[in-house]
């Protein structure tokens, strides 16, 4: 009977080797077939996959009470689609299409002069994206054009396809560090006299567990890790938002926004500065999602972890509260949503 590393081993091996075919079998499809593909096993897998999509839904009710239920029904289902066709097909297409003679083909740039600007200047400075559009895309796009960063990522657990991912995502200039370990590097980075170490990008948008800082996500408190506002502060490096969004749902298109910028100057009077730069780059990806909630990962558990008060049924406590009502974008039906403790739809997970 073989050992459990060997078995490991083996179910890596049993992994890799179909998805590596698999991808060398769309090579030789256009594109638009494949993503056409990768859209029908989506949805098959949206209707056998059934837990997942209620989830997804879910979510979107949470986030967007105003839908109608068949609406809802809609972006879950075309989110789940989305999924496997970044998956899939994006994935395996990038380092082929986008490259520094046909990138502009394939991408257009909207949104961009102001953080460009941060970006062509040797200043340090953090990039933030989340689990829409396409979040691979952007950071290997910007170094192909000319802003090359490093860029943090949870390490797979399969090392053949953690070592053949990772060569898809520097085959351009990007560069990859991987979450575990990585605080002391950061500060490296950060010292560094390279431009491309001095820009750091993250996908901001994960469930930071219990010990994560609660700011408002959608109208519900979510849990966000702190050490972007943290390595922010003690640096005083100025933070973009961006995203990627696909323009074309059977064609490999794709405009890159740089929605917000902001630094020091705005968090420097803030009564709690953490709180207000966590709170601003979860706004502004919020209102990412919002400009095309199909191609939002849905099936992600943003709201998992809940605040202390919230699991011992208690009510937001009074110095939240006061951080929550002098957030200069804050709007009463906003607070109001956050003060409401019920849960609409289906439980949360």
């Amino acid at each position: 009977m073989p050992t459990r590393s060997l078995t490991t081993r083996l179910q890596h091996l049993a992994e890799y080797v179909p998805l590596r075919a698999l991808a060398a079998a769309m090579q030789c499809v256009e594109p638009s077939q494949n993503l056409r593909t990768a859209s029908l096993i989506g949805s098959i897998f949206g209707r056998w996959g059934a837990a997942r999509t209620e989830r997804a839904k879910s979510h979107i009710r949470q986030a967007m009470p105003e839908l109608s239920e068949s609406e809802v029904d809609r972006i879950a289902r075309e989110s789940i689609r989305y999924m496997f066709r970044v998956f899939l097909v994006d994935a395996m297409a990038m380092p082929r299409l986008i490259n520094p003679w046909s990138w502009q083909d394939h991408v257009e740039l909207d949104e961009f002069s102001e953080g460009a600007r941060l970006l062509m200047s040797d200043e340090p400075a953090i990039l933030i994206t989340g689990h829409s559009g396409n979040w691979e895309l952007l950071g290997f796009t910007l170094a192909t054009v000319g802003f090359p960063m490093t860029a943090l990522a949870r390490p797979l657990d399969n090392p053949h396809l953690y070592n053949w991912v990772l060569g898809l995502r520097e085959a351009r200039g990007l560069r990859v560090l991987t979450k575990w370990g990585a605080s002391d590097r950061i500060k490296e980075l950060v010292k560094s006299d390279d431009p491309a170490d001095r820009r750091i990008a993250f996908i901001a948008d994960q469930n930071a567990g219990r010990g994560g800082l609660f700011v408002p996500w959608f109208g519900r408190m979510a849990s966000s890790y702190k050490s972007i506002g943290l390595l922010a502060m003690r640096y005083d490096i100025p933070i973009i938002v961006g995203t990627a969004r696909r323009t074309s749902p059977d064609s490999f298109h794709y405009r890159i926004e740089l929605t917000d910028r902001f630094g020091p100057d705005d968090w420097t009077d803030a009564r709690d500065p953490l709180f207000y730069i966590t709170a601003r780059f979860n706004r502004s990806l919020e209102q990412v999602v919002r400009k095309a909630p199909e191609q939002y990962l849905w099936i992600h558990r943003r709201w998992k972890s809940r605040p202390r008060w919230e699991e011992s049924g208690k009510p937001m406590p009074a110095s939240v509260r006061r951080k929550l009502e002098e957030l200069p974008w804050m709007d009463d039906e906003t607070m109001s949503r956050l003060l409401d403790t019920g849960e609409p739809g289906a439980p949360l997970s």
